[in-house]
């Protein structure tokens, strides 16, 4: 409660993205926020949920960036910073990252951050094909159990995985041992 009238007193009670003063709310600052003010930024509602991924980008709504990005608290600049990453195939957008400004600190924050989600894409086995929790997938090639002494077979079924945080990686069992699998080494079955 503390850092959403800290937001609202900094940002004047609109949106710290594109200045909105309707429906607003605090978003921490991933990929570590303490909840403070210095590490939250007060957004509207449009611009939460297209920085959330529940709607699609409205590439129009997003010029405001080409203020936001100037603003003094690290936490816009991180924000502004990302959502132009995301937007970098627009040329305004691409323009504005050339010739945006942030401390060594902060810029490292804000590529923190884009390298997290990233990394959080969907997993996807051998082919390409992606994989969801409860597939079942094949083995394509032997792998070497560490600390299970055991050879997973090529071939190998294993059912009904779980998806990890890791995309690169699923849980399953294999010899009726629960183990973690590269998703390179399996194919959808």
């Amino acid at each position: 409660m503390v850092a959403q009238q800290a937001l609202e007193q900094r940002s004047n009670n609109s949106c710290e993205l594109c200045t909105e003063k309707n429906n607003l709310a605090v978003y921490p600052v991933p990929p570590t926020s303490d909840l403070s003010a210095q590490q939250s930024i007060l957004v509207c509602d449009t611009c939460l949920t297209q920085i959330e991924g529940n709607a699609d980008l409205d590439i129009n709504h997003w010029r405001c960036l080409t203020d936001s990005m100037w603003n003094q608290e690290p936490a816009v600049q991180v924000m502004s910073y990302r959502m132009l990453h995301k937007l970098s195939t627009e040329s305004w957008a691409q323009d504005a990252l050339d010739i945006i400004y942030m401390e060594d600190a902060v810029k490292t924050w804000a590529e923190q951050g884009i390298a997290a989600a990233e990394r959080a894409g969907p997993t996807r086995d051998s082919n390409g094909a992606e994989l969801h929790d409860g597939d079942d997938v094949t083995l394509i090639k032997d792998l070497k159990v560490k600390g299970a002494n055991f050879t997973a077979k090529q071939g190998t079924l294993v059912r009904g995985i779980t998806l990890t945080d890791n995309p690169e990686h699923i849980e399953g069992k294999v010899n009726g041992t629960r183990i973690v699998l590269v998703a390179d080494y399996l194919k959808k079955a």
